[in-house]
């Protein structure tokens, strides 16, 4: 992974490339609309734009526990922190042969991978490292970790589409723009048949998001 600043060109550049010759297909429904509003207000600590684009989901008929379930899954989705983190961390302790690294699994943490690595293509496929460092280093992080995230996935109050769109727009916010979950989050749409004039609108709320904001 790239160390360098992505721009708003790489995140456009890397859907259109994605996107290849997907149909244009319908844009996104106002209630969609104001939920990833919602979602990359939330994200960027917009107090004030949090507070509008909730009463505007409302408003386009969103209930609570879509709004409740947008705010938890974007939690989840700042775990690239932690992710990224640990990658660096595992590296390091590799290079310099950390007994930690080696060691067998003992009872507790093989159960954890069985649980959530092997059970689970997405971890197994995608970033195996991440949770391997994690699993060794705080067992009770990473069940912690795994409890958190699925969350949203278990509630089920919005459509999987729309998370998925969720997330593909916080992965593209200013403050954020993580292409390697964008790039899931766009291979994954499209595989649901998502089109192109839905998936760039997302990009395009995402690019209006404003900068992180701090909280006083």
């Amino acid at each position: 992974m790239t160390s360098r600043q992505v721009s708003l060109e790489d995140v456009r550049s890397e859907a259109l490339a994605a996107l290849g010759s997907v149909e244009t297909g319908n844009g996104l429904d106002e209630q969609t609309r104001t939920l990833l509003r919602l979602a990359v207000h939330a994200a960027a600590l917009d107090a004030e734009g949090t507070r509008e684009t909730a009463k505007s989901a409302l408003d386009a008929g969103a209930e609570p526990a879509q709004l409740i379930e947008t705010l938890v899954l974007i939690a989840g989705i700042g775990m690239h922190s932690l992710l990224e983190g640990c990658l660096g961390l595992g590296e390091v302790l590799r290079e310099r042969a950390s007994p930690v690294m080696t060691a067998e699994f003992d009872e507790g943490r093989a159960r954890l991978w069985r649980r959530h690595v092997e059970a689970d293509p997405f971890w197994s496929r995608d970033t195996p490292e991440f949770v391997e460092t994690l699993l060794r280093l705080s067992p009770e992080g990473c069940e912690a970790f795994f409890a958190f995230v699925a969350v949203p996935w278990r509630t089920r109050a919005l459509r999987v589409v729309t998370k998925e769109l969720i997330a593909l727009a916080v992965d593209a916010t200013p403050s954020h723009r993580y292409m390697p979950g964008l790039r899931q989050h766009l291979a994954t749409l499209v595989r649901f048949g998502v089109g192109r004039a839905a998936i760039l609108e997302a990009l395009e709320i995402a690019a209006a998001a404003p900068p992180h904001q701090g909280v006083c």
